[in-house]
């Protein structure tokens, strides 16, 4: 099975994506460049006192002063400050190193971010596109289709009105165009509302629509064998996760159609179970097509779009696909939905 909307195959974010995640490079963690400039500061700081010892003999003056005191062992003072001075140094080195680390994390957090933010307003920018797109196929389609008919069957009534020889034949000529013409307002309508609303959803449940929308593809795709296995009672679960997992499996059926060349396509729709309480939906296409690789960059809003409105609900998606050996997508949907105004479905 493949993926992509409009352009590219099934593989956000992202996501996604499996939502497309954004391509972050990171600041490498273990950086290890030497601050020479302290180095060298050092170096010439202790060169320094160095010299000064050598020219004023600090150590005879040290142990001159310290010989009175060599009952409390004062004399010892050199080498217990020798310790000290090493231990600030080894405990300087690990702060320095702890903050290099730290720092490091925080840049590439500051990355990770800015990449996801352009991430999200790519998708939003996507999204708008899209939404602009489905206006005007709708736009178009209530023009060309319905406005075109609805002009043909008020010529017809016209005609039928001012027809003043009454005609038996004429106004039966008349009727018929007249009904030919609602037939095919109906049939436009259909495939809006069908476009809009997935067809029998509310009516008959969600296995009533998967299934005709498997049957739609099924005509559609004449040389590609789709199989369908859904079981369960979808009586109580929330309206969002019913409409995701019939929008997953129109998604994935759609891109199949675009990308994949599969043959042999199923489907399994089920309500999962666990310790005799409802868990969810779990919704799993398979195919036979050339597959591809989910992680690779996509254009598309496919799989993208599908992360985030499975992750949004707090469910899980998850794509296994390699070139020239089909693809599985897995999706698990909550059966109730944490944010208010959600409502079960009454299947």
């Amino acid at each position: 099975m493949a993926e992509k909307l409009d352009t590219q195959r099934l593989g956000s974010a992202g996501t996604h994506s499996p939502l497309a995640a954004p391509n972050v490079q990171s600041v490498p963690e273990d950086g290890r460049a030497v601050p020479w400039g302290d180095v060298l500061l050092v170096i010439a700081f202790t060169t320094a006192v160095a010299v000064l010892c050598a020219l004023f003999n600090v150590s005879e003056l040290l142990r001159r002063w310290t010989a009175p005191w060599e009952r409390i062992q004062l004399d010892e003072l050199p080498p217990i400050l020798l310790a000290l001075a090493l231990g600030l140094v080894w405990f300087a080195g690990r702060r320095y190193r702890e903050a290099r680390r730290e720092l490091t994390r925080r840049r590439n957090a500051e990355i990770r971010a800015s990449s996801a933010l352009a991430h999200v307003r790519r998708l939003s920018q996507q999204y708008v596109n899209v939404q602009e797109q489905e206006r005007r196929a709708i736009a178009r389609e209530l023009h060309d289709e319905l406005g075109q008919y609805l002009q043909v069957v008020k010529l017809d009534a016209v005609g039928l009105r001012d027809d003043s020889e009454h005609n038996a034949e004429s106004i039966v000529t008349r009727a018929g165009a007249m009904i030919d013409n609602c037939n095919r307002i109906h049939e436009v309508l259909t495939n809006l509302l069908q476009h809009l609303r997935p067809v029998g959803l509310d009516e008959l449940g969600l296995s009533a629509a998967v299934e005709h929308c498997v049957n739609t593809w099924q005509t559609r795709l004449s040389g590609v064998k789709i199989s369908l296995a859904a079981s369960g009672d979808y009586s109580g679960i929330d309206e969002v996760s019913v409409l995701t997992a019939y929008r997953i499996v129109q998604e994935a059926l759609t891109n199949i159609a675009k990308h994949a060349n599969a043959t042999d396509v199923c489907i399994l729709l089920e309500r999962e179970q666990a310790s005799g309480s409802t868990d969810g939906i779990l919704v799993e296409v398979n195919d036979d097509g050339t597959g591809f690789d989910p992680d690779a960059p996509t254009r598309g809003l496919g799989l993208i779009g599908m992360r985030e409105r499975v992750e949004g609900i707090g469910g899980s998606l998850g794509v296994e696909s390699r070139s020239g050996h089909g693809a599985r997508l897995v999706a698990r949907l909550p059966a109730s939905i944490a944010s208010p105004g959600n409502t079960a479905w009454q299947a």
